[in-house]
């Protein structure tokens, strides 16, 4: 799954609905979730990527999450919640 290049509240509900799907389709096996395109995002990012992860472990999915800009990982450090997120390293 890629996110767009824009993540922000109003894209937030969509896209919501397209990682319950991915999550879903990828039952107990491997979800990768592509966040290189980001270019204009809000914390809407990060509550997608920890309900991506919620999701995930319930499903007995293996997330990771591919290109993380450094800002995304900078506001989830802010946030206390980057050691939650499978970010793949750069």
């Amino acid at each position: 799954m890629q996110l767009p290049q824009t993540v922000t509240l109003e894209q937030a509900q969509a896209l919501l609905g397209r990682i319950d799907e991915a999550v879903a389709a990828a039952a107990g096996g491997n979800l990768r979730i592509d966040a290189a395109a980001l270019q204009q995002f809000d914390t809407s990012a990060v509550a997608l990527l920890l309900h991506a992860q919620r999701l995930a472990r319930a499903g007995k999915v293996s997330l990771s999450v591919a290109g993380a800009p450094p800002k995304l990982r900078e506001l989830a450090a802010l946030y206390g919640v980057d050691e939650l997120l499978p970010l793949e390293p750069t």
